[in-house]
């Protein structure tokens, strides 16, 4: 059987986007934008889900 790298490409481009969400949120809240932190921060907590999501439809755990 032949293995798909398109999940784990999907999987590190989440991740990507949580480190520039997370980094963005801590430079934002270092200079009091606290509305653009809490953007940040809810963009984070919606991509984990998204994350699970393809996780779960695409790495077959039990190869």
């Amino acid at each position: 059987m032949k293995r798909s790298y398109v999940p784990v490409a999907l999987l590190l481009a989440v991740l990507m986007l949580n480190i520039i969400f997370t980094q963005y949120m801590v430079h934002q809240y270092f200079y009091q934008n606290y509305m653009n932190t809490i953007i940040a921060a809810v963009l984070n907590v919606i991509l984990f889900p998204i994350a699970f999501l393809i996780y779960k439809k695409g790495v077959n755990v039990n190869d």
